[in-house]
């Protein structure tokens, strides 16, 4: 009997995370190893500060516009909107899309991986 059970709580354990995961809007995806580049100065946890502005919501928001963080003027005067093309662009060369940004950040040169922390931070929401 005991064989049973110990072999049939993974199993619940697993089904239970699959439940509780599937019906919740709010959850991120898994994040993804070329993160923890980002990790070091950004937060993505509501309410949590870093280094960089936090990044729970990014998609959709205005650059410059997390409330309490003091942009570069340059990303101030940018105009952009964080959707897919424009994270891809910033992602690859911050520097070179917003010149004088602060963002000391060489860009990820691998579409794969730029791609993998795009749709990452689509799912911040």
């Amino acid at each position: 009997m005991k064989i049973y059970l110990l072999a049939a709580a993974p199993v619940a354990v697993l089904a239970a995370a699959s439940v509780a995961g599937s019906g919740s809007a709010r959850s991120a995806a898994p994040r993804p190893a070329m993160f923890a580049t980002c990790a070091a100065c950004h937060a993505t946890e509501v309410g949590k500060t870093s280094y960089g502005p936090n990044l729970h919501g990014v998609a959709g928001r205005k650059a410059a516009g997390q409330p309490g963080y003091a942009y570069s003027p340059a990303l101030k005067a940018s105009g952009l909107t964080w959707d897919r093309a424009t994270l891809d662009a910033w992602l690859t060369a911050p520097q070179k899309k917003v010149p004088g940004t602060k963002m000391p950040f060489a860009g990820i040169q691998d579409p794969a991986k730029r791609k993998e922390v795009i749709d990452y931070l689509m799912t911040l929401k």
